[in-house]
Parts: C-alpha cells; sequence; structure tokens
C-alpha cells in the first residue's frame, strides 16, 4: 500500500508512450518499421522496470524538513527554509511542493532542482500573511525521479505542523533601536526641539560643543575650573495606555491587512519603545464592551503579556461605545496618563456623535486620537476627471478628504492631540508623537 501511495509516473513517460504509438501508426504503412516498434516496447518496459528499481532498493533516499519561526509576524514577509538531501548513488531530480496554508490560497508552489549522492541543498521562500491565527502547514512533498524519467518517487516529511501567526514582531525589533539611540532621523522619525527641560537630573558633565548653555553649572563650574553643565532625563515611569477600537469601523482593510492589525502591529512595536525609555505601558481594546485590560507596568517582560493579549483580538460588526470608555478609564486609570487611541472616522458626524465623551478622557490625561486617511480615496482624487461620472467620483472623495481634515482641527480645538495618518505610516507617526509629548513635557 505505502508503495502504491508514493508510486508516480513521470510526465516524460507519456510521451515516451506517444512516441511509441506513433511508431506503430506509421508501421502500417512502413512495414519495416513494425518489428522495430515491439523492439522499442520491450526496450520501454525493461527501463521503465529498472526506474522502479533505482528509486525503491533505498529506503531512505532522501532526507528533507522544513524550517519555520516559532511564530510568524503578521504583514511582514517572514523566511520560510527547506533543507534536502539526497542519498541515493547517482544524480536524481527533486520537485518540491509544499502545501502551505489555506490563509495564502496559493496552490501553486513547485520548486525544481538536481542532487548528487550525499548533496545537501537549501532553498528559501517567503510568505506574507494578514491575518492573527494558527496557520496549518501541510505534508512537505519531495519528489524524486532518476534520469530515465520514467516513474517518480514521493516522499511526505512533517505533515500538519501548525505556526501561529502573531502581530508584527519584525516591526517592533526594527524599532527597538529607537530606545536607545538619538538618531532617530533614519526611518522617518523627526528631531524633536525641547523646550527647556524636564524635571529629572541625571549628572553634572563637562561641557561640550552644542551643550544649552543655560544649563551650565556655576558652583561645579568653580570648583573644576573648567565649565560643567547640568545634564537632564525625560521623566521616566509615565503611564501610558494603548487603545484599540475593535469596533465595525477597524475592519476597513488597506493593502489586505485590516485598520485594526495596523493598530495591533502599532501597539506592540511602540510599547516595547516606551518601556526601553523607562515608562509604564498598558493596554485596553474595547467595543461594545472592555475587551482588553492591562494595567500599566513598567517592566520589559510586560511586552510578553501585551504580545499575547493582542495576538487575541478580534473585530466586532457593531459601533464602539465611548461612553463605556470613559466610565473604564474613570474608574480604571486613576493616575494622569498618555492615552492613544486607535480608532477611524469616516464621517465628521460619526466624530461629533463621540466628542463629549473625548473632551471628558482628556480632562485628566494627555488624549491622542489616531485616525486614518483613506489612501484609496487620495488616488481617485489625484487621478484626472475626464468624464461627468469621474468629474462627480472626484468631486465626492475630496470632501470626504477635507471632512478627516476638518475632524483633526476641530479635536485639536478642543485640546485634544490628534494624529491623521496613512496605515502604513502609522507606527512611525505614533512614536513622533510620542516622542514630541515627552519632549515637551505635555506629560
Amino acid at each position: 500500500m505505502n508503495f502504491l501511495k508514493s508510486f508516480y509516473i513521470h510526465n516524460s513517460f507519456f510521451r515516451y508512450i506517444a512516441i511509441l504509438s506513433a511508431l506503430f501508426i506509421v508501421s502500417y504503412w512502413v512495414k519495416w518499421l513494425y518489428p522495430i516498434a515491439w523492439m522499442t516496447t520491450f526496450f520501454l518496459i525493461s527501463l521503465f522496470v529498472l526506474d522502479i528499481f533505482l528509486l525503491y532498493r533505498s529506503k531512505k533516499g532522501i532526507d528533507a524538513s522544513r524550517i519555520a519561526p516559532q511564530k510568524l509576524s503578521n504583514s511582514d514577509h517572514n523566511t520560510i527554509t527547506l533543507n534536502f538531501r539526497s542519498f541515493y548513488p547517482f544524480k536524481v531530480l527533486i520537485t518540491i511542493i509544499d502545501e502551505l496554508p489555506v490563509q495564502f490560497q496559493k496552490r501553486d508552489f513547485e520548486y525544481h532542482t538536481m542532487l548528487t549522492k550525499g548533496d545537501k541543498k537549501q532553498f528559501d521562500y517567503t510568505v506574507r500573511p494578514v491575518d492573527r491565527g494558527e496557520y496549518v502547514f501541510g505534508n512537505l512533498n519531495i519528489f524524486v525521479s532518476s534520469t530515465l524519467k520514467m516513474v517518480k518517487r514521493r516522499y511526505i516529511f512533517q505533515k500538519d505542523e501548525m505556526v501561529p501567526v502573531y502581530p508584527s514582531i519584525i516591526q517592533m525589533q526594527q524599532y527597538d533601536f529607537l530606545a536607545m539611540s538619538n538618531n532617530l532621523t533614519e526611518f522617518g522619525l523627526k528631531k524633536i526641539r525641547r523646550i527647556g527641560h524636564t524635571q529629572e537630573f541625571e549628572q553634572i558633565k563637562e561641557y561640550i560643543a552644542g551643550d544649552d548653555f543655560r544649563t551650565i553649572n556655576w558652583k561645579a563650574t568653580a570648583k573644576r575650573s573648567q565649565l560643567m553643565v547640568n545634564q537632564y532625563q525625560d521623566e521616566k515611569s509615565q503611564p501610558i495606555y494603548s487603545i484599540i477600537d475593535t469596533g465595525r469601523v477597524m475592519k476597513m482593510p488597506f493593502n489586505e491587512l485590516k485598520l485594526v492589525d495596523y493598530a495591533i502591529n502599532s501597539t506592540l512595536a511602540f510599547s516595547n519603545v516606551a518601556l526601553k525609555k523607562n515608562d509604564k505601558t498598558g493596554m485596553i481594546s474595547f467595543s461594545k464592551k472592555i475587551e482588553t485590560f492591562l494595567p500599566a507596568v513598567q517592566k520589559i517582560t510586560y511586552l510578553n503579556t501585551i504580545l499575547e493579549k493582542l495576538y487575541n483580538i478580534t473585530t466586532a460588526f457593531t459601533d464602539s461605545d465611548f461612553g463605556l470608555l470613559y466610565a473604564h478609564i474613570k474608574r480604571k486609570v486613576n493616575h494622569r496618563s498618555l492615552l492613544l487611541l486607535y480608532t477611524n472616522f469616516e464621517h465628521i458626524s460619526a466624530m461629533r456623535r463621540q466628542l463629549p465623551f473625548l473632551t471628558a478622557i482628556a480632562k485628566k490625561h494627555v488624549l491622542v486620537v489616531i485616525f486614518f486617511e483613506n489612501t484609496e480615496l487620495k488616488e481617485l482624487i489625484e487621478t484626472n476627471a475626464e468624464d461627468i461620472q469621474s468629474i462627480y467620483h472626484k468631486t465626492i472623495a475630496e470632501k470626504f478628504s477635507l471632512e478627516k481634515r476638518l475632524m483633526q482641527k476641530e479635536l485639536q480645538q478642543y485640546g485634544i492631540q490628534t494624529i491623521l495618518t496613512k496605515p502604513e505610516h502609522l507606527t512611525i507617526n505614533t512614536i513622533n508623537k510620542y516622542l514630541e509629548i515627552k519632549a515637551r513635557g505635555l506629560l
């Protein structure tokens, strides 16, 4: 039974049969070809049997393995490595078919190569998941054939291997250096001009060119007979919460990724940076109810707890209850905190319905409302209108785009910080705003 499951006819064999059939047909008119056709038939059968013997005489002719990360990173290109080795004493042709998880909807994965005896090879390919959850890789199929190309033998490795897809760990690692470096402009981070300085004194050090002369410590200068300055650092242990709206407005997809997943990826990367900056980080997710609440904690291992909670976030098809969010924050968040609210408003009327709750939250905390530009509308606006219908579409698109900017200005009038961003620039803009607030001492 195992033999039958692993036994396949090579495509080339059917070409040989086609040539042999043509030879028999032609021999109907050319008589001397008839015995040659039969001789060719017996020769072909002999090669067929020989090929079976060559491929099946070894119990283990091929060894292969698939190496995948323990956790795939959502929205990123994750590398999968295939290692394979031949134990056949002759050159073999192999075809690799890896059964990818159903979420990728890819059924044409195929890789061809040639191996000699003891030859080891490696093949890398990438996958880009756009949904969190469990991804199950099926069989790693290796089809082996000799240079005779009569039959193929199938080997199966690593059946049903499950790999979870978590929020973007790769993006988090990319911005990890931000917590330790002040050279932030490489990745689009702005240099923030500090107005004055925060109150946490760090040390007295020698003056070097570029230091603020207003921080000169005259007593230390007199003692050392050289210029000395006070060095300050950003205040630490400030509570910061990432609040994710998981209602229907966050199900809108851009570049195959839902807005809620952009928010989740940004929350993970930002939380890592804030923890490295020695601030306390927490998280809230809500729609019709408060789904997740993690109090702000200053502990780097807390990032694992945040990661697991982000992994399990789901979106609903209901409108979110901002009144419930306000009541929960009033009850649970007792200290003045920085609140980063990831949500989306497509109409100014929708924003105004939530405005009383947002202004109430902003009275006690520093609230940053983060919502999204509709990049597809921007493409429509930039397209030349050539007929009445396209003019109508472009006018409506410009109206929606204008409403987004009006929302931003109206929120700022009520003392609410805002970020209006393209989905793909969310993380960098969020970290920029965090650094700006820290530099200005608003918290």
